[in-house]
């Protein structure tokens, strides 16, 4: 057998495993799948926490030629600075400790050299969707939305009910 198959088959039986740990009242019902609410959109960006932004943003510019890298821009009200990566399809959104109370470095002090924080979904209304997800069981970090990094509402989810992500959606409101 290829090793790409028995790579794909260790890879088919580990996602099973992860979809049959989550909790049973964390799976999309019927009733949410029909629902306007719940259509994820596309995704949004990936989240990476870095100990040392100038050295990550040279590497994602430099050594992966990203083309459009932004400026570090300073969010106290999130305790980070944030670098956004364009990618066409979708967004790396590079996370950096701002302060001493910043949910980065907490993450950092776990984790020295950095990682995948936390991956951020589009919905059209958020509020909706905040509604239908804690009805189902999911656990938001916050209870209501809050302004994120590209002036939109925001709300994170608990690990613990999304299969052990920190998932975050972020409001694109479709025009009607």
């Amino acid at each position: 057998m290829p090793l790409a198959n028995i790579c794909c088959r260790a890879s088919a039986r580990a996602l099973a495993r992860t979809v049959l740990s989550i909790p049973h009242r964390t799976l999309i019902t019927e009733a949410l799948k029909d629902s306007p609410a719940w259509r994820l959109g596309h995704l949004n960006h990936v989240a990476i926490a870095v100990p040392d932004m100038a050295q990550a943003t040279a590497f994602w510019r430099d050594v992966m030629h990203a083309e459009k890298v932004s400026e570090s821009v300073a969010m106290p009200e999130h305790g980070v600075y944030t670098v956004f990566v364009e990618l066409g399809n979708t967004k790396i959104e590079l996370l950096h400790p701002y302060g001493d109370k910043s949910p980065i470095a907490g993450f950092l002090a776990k984790n020295k050299r950095g990682g995948i924080h936390h991956i951020c979904f589009n919905v059209p209304d958020i509020q909706q969707a905040l509604t239908t997800l804690k009805a189902s069981g999911v656990q938001p970090l916050n209870e209501e939305p809050k302004t994120g990094a590209h002036g939109l509402p925001v709300v994170f989810l608990h690990p613990k009910t999304c299969g052990g992500v920190l998932v975050e959606l972020e409001e694109h409101r479709i025009n009607r």
